[in-house]
C-alpha cells in the first residue's frame, strides 16, 4: 500500500478523506495535526482516538504553538496587522505553520503523497500546495474534497453510510480555532447579508459590567497580563483570551478578496489577538517618531497582505521581519484597557520611553521647548518652497 501523510483535524473535510483514502483507494494514510493553540490536551487525544478508529496506519500530534508565535505572530503584533482593517489573519497564519509542519512529517515518512481537506472555493488550497511544492517539491498533493466538488452535506452523507459516529450538527459551521483566533463559516457567511446567530460562537459571552486588565509589553511582545508574568508571549495570550473571551470581544464578520480572485466572508471571534494589537498600537503611537509610524504601517500592510497569500517562504518577509522587528526597541510599557461586554477600550499607557512628556510642552496649552518666535520661523521656512510655488504662479498668469 502507498503511504500519504494527511493534515488532520478531525473535523468533517479530513475525517471524509481518511474514508475515502482508505476504503475508495487503498492507500496507507498517516495522519498529523500540527496543534497551532487551538485545541486542549483532551481534545488532541479525543481527535487521535477518532482518526484511528476512522482507519489511519498511525497519528502525529506536532505542537506548534511556540513556534508558531516565534515565527508569525510575533511580526503581525509588531505590525499591528489587521487585513482590510478588520480581520488579524487568524486562519491565514495558523494555516502556513500547519503546512510548514506537515510537509516536514511527510518528508520524515517518505510518503508518496501528501493529502489536505482544502475546498476548492477558499484560501487554504493555495497556501498548502504553495508551501508543499516549495517544501517538497515531486511529492503528489492529493485534494479529495477539491477534486470532487463535494458539498457538506455530501461529505455527512457519506461517512453515515460508512457507519463513522460524529458530531454531524456541529460540522454544519466549519471552525478552526488557534491562537491568533477561530473562524466560523456557516450558511449565513454564504451570501452578503447574515451575521452569524449567538449559538454559532464557540465563546458564548458569560460576563457583564466592566473589568480593567493591564497588559505589560517589553520590546513589543506581550509579557504580563495584570502584573503576572509568563515563561513565553504565547501562554500570555493563552491567558488573556480566558479574561478577554466570554465578554465577546473581537467578534466580526471579514470581507476579503480571496487569492484565487473571488470575495468571501467569514465570522471571526479574536478577543485577546484584537485586545492586544490596538493596545500594542496605543503603546506605540506614544513611543515611536511619526516616520517610524509610517513607514512601520506601510511595510506591515505588504507583510500582512503577503503572508494571507501564503508567501511566508519568500525572503522579502524575512527582511521585513528584521525591519518590524528592529523598530520595537522602545515599544516597552504598560496598557491599560477596559472590558465591556462586546466591546472594549483603550483607558492609556505608562511608559518610560513615553514621548508624550510634559518636559517638551503640553499638545494645546503650554510650549515649554520653544518660543513663539520659534514657531513663526519655522512656520515661514516650513512653508517656503510651497510659497514660491504660488507666487511664481501667480506671476505668470
Amino acid at each position: 500500500m502507498q503511504k500519504v501523510v494527511l493534515g488532520f483535524s478531525g473535523g468533517l473535510d479530513t475525517s471524509y478523506c481518511v474514508k475515502y483514502l482508505t476504503e475508495e483507494k487503498g492507500y496507507e494514510v498517516h495522519s498529523v495535526i500540527v496543534n497551532t493553540g487551538g485545541f486542549s490536551e483532551t481534545e488532541l487525544q479525543q481527535i487521535e482516538q477518532h482518526a484511528y478508529k476512522l482507519g489511519v496506519k498511525t497519528h502525529t500530534t506536532v505542537d506548534a504553538v511556540k513556534s508558531y508565535y516565534d515565527s508569525i505572530i510575533k511580526y503581525l503584533v509588531f505590525g499591528n496587522v489587521l487585513k482590510n482593517n478588520t480581520y488579524p489573519l487568524s486562519v491565514s497564519a495558523e494555516r502556513l505553520s500547519q503546512a510548514l509542519h506537515i510537509a516536514e512529517h511527510a518528508k520524515k515518512l517518505n510518503a508518496v503523497a501528501v493529502v489536505h481537506g482544502s475546498t476548492g472555493a477558499g484560501n487554504d488550497q493555495v497556501r498548502f500546495d504553495m508551501i508543499f511544492n516549495i517544501m517538497i517539491p515531486g511529492v503528489e498533493i492529493i485534494t479529495p474534497i477539491r477534486d470532487l466538488r463535494l458539498s457538506r452535506e455530501e461529505e455527512i452523507e457519506y461517512l453515515k453510510s460508512k457507519g463513522v459516529e460524529m458530531n454531524f450538527a456541529k460540522a454544519a459551521y466549519s471552525i478552526n480555532k488557534g491562537l491568533w483566533g477561530t473562524s466560523v463559516g456557516g450558511r449565513e457567511t454564504l451570501q452578503s447579508k447574515g451575521m452569524l446567530p449567538e449559538e454559532a460562537w464557540p465563546t458564548q459571552v458569560t460576563k457583564t459590567g466592566s473589568e480593567e486588565v493591564k497588559l505589560g509589553f517589553v520590546k513589543g511582545e506581550l509579557r504580563t497580563v495584570n502584573d503576572q508574568s509568563f515563561d513565553h508571549p504565547a501562554q500570555a495570550i493563552q491567558y488573556l483570551q480566558t479574561i478577554a473571551g466570554p465578554y465577546g470581544v473581537g467578534r466580526d464578520i471579514h470581507v476579503g478578496d480571496t487569492i484565487i480572485g473571488i470575495k468571501g466572508r467569514v465570522g471571526f471571534e479574536a478577543a485577546a489577538p484584537m485586545v492586544i494589537l490596538k493596545a500594542h498600537h496605543a503603546l506605540e503611537k506614544h513611543v515611536l517618531t511619526k516616520w517610524q509610524l509610517s513607514w512601520k504601517d506601510q511595510l506591515a500592510q505588504f507583510y500582512g497582505n503577503w503572508l494571507h497569500e501564503g508567501q511566508i517562504l519568500d525572503p522579502v518577509m524575512r527582511d521585513i521581519e528584521a525591519y518590524l522587528e528592529n523598530s520595537q526597541a522602545n515599544v516597552t510599557g504598560d496598557v491599560f484597557v477596559q472590558l465591556h461586554p462586546y466591546h472594549f477600550q483603550i483607558i492609556g499607557i505608562e511608559s518610560k520611553y513615553d514621548l508624550m512628556s510634559s518636559k517638551f510642552g503640553k499638545y494645546g496649552e503650554m510650549n515649554n521647548g520653544w518660543t513663539g518666535e520659534d514657531v513663526r520661523g519655522f512656520s515661514k521656512i516650513f512653508g517656503n518652497q510651497t510659497s514660491i510655488y504660488h507666487n511664481v504662479k501667480e506671476s505668470n498668469q
